[in-house]
């Protein structure tokens, strides 16, 4: 059993997520510490769904570009060039849900869908590139697609609920937020800014905590 439990509280559109994205990475890689997805569904999600326009390029790629300096991720804006795209956090959530519900591979598909947006460009809005994202991650394509329905139809919204109860609940306020929860139900927001771009800095302060919560 794990000795902590890393509740990771996210948007696959936020980009502070995707640079926050090798801290969750290394966490669930790290014996001794379980990762917990929660898609909050606040930031581009039923109205708040974003048309890529040349305006919307200008005022993120700036945020974009000092989020890959301090962080070290690559980044490319090809995506952010195309009006075609709209912007939806929705269907990867879906897209998560539904592959740790499948296989316990919530976490890989989350990592593949922020790659697939964030470097190669792909509308992660469209569930076609989600379904090949899917088979990617080793997926059963017919089967994610069916789970995928599933989801959206009985169960996002829920997720999105609970996500956001939980946020509060800590007193979060907003994404990238990892709280750390202890054998006994203790919990702690951890403030992961000083550890963007230092891993080796990041498992020894989960190392620590392990130790400590399981000592």
């Amino acid at each position: 059993m794990a000795a902590v439990t890393l509740h990771y509280i996210y948007d696959p559109l936020c980009g502070w997520c995707y640079g926050a994205a090798p801290l969750a990475q290394a966490a669930h890689a790290m014996p001794g510490v379980n990762v917990i997805l929660h898609g909050g569904g606040i930031m581009m999600t039923g109205s708040n769904r974003r048309q890529v326009t040349p305006q919307w390029h200008d005022y993120v790629l700036p945020h974009d570009q000092r989020i890959a300096e301090l962080t070290g991720q690559p980044y490319f804006d090809k995506l952010l060039c195309d009006t075609s795209v709209v912007l939806d956090s929705a269907p990867p959530t879906a897209a998560v849900i539904a592959a740790e519900r499948m296989a316990n591979k919530g976490y890989e598909m989350l990592h593949h869908v922020q790659r697939a947006h964030y470097e190669q460009g792909r509308k992660i809005a469209d569930v076609d590139v989600l379904t090949q994202c899917a088979s990617e991650i080793g997926l059963d394509p017919v089967a994610f697609a069916n789970e995928y329905a599933f989801v959206n139809a009985d169960g996002l919204e829920h997720h999105f609920k609970e996500s956001r109860a939980l946020l509060a609940k800590v007193g979060g306020h907003g994404f990238p937020t990892f709280v750390l929860e202890t054998a006994d139900g203790n919990r702690e927001i951890v403030q992961t800014v000083e550890f963007l771009g230092n891993i080796d800095a990041w498992r020894a302060f989960l190392q620590v905590k392990i130790g400590g919560f399981a000592a």
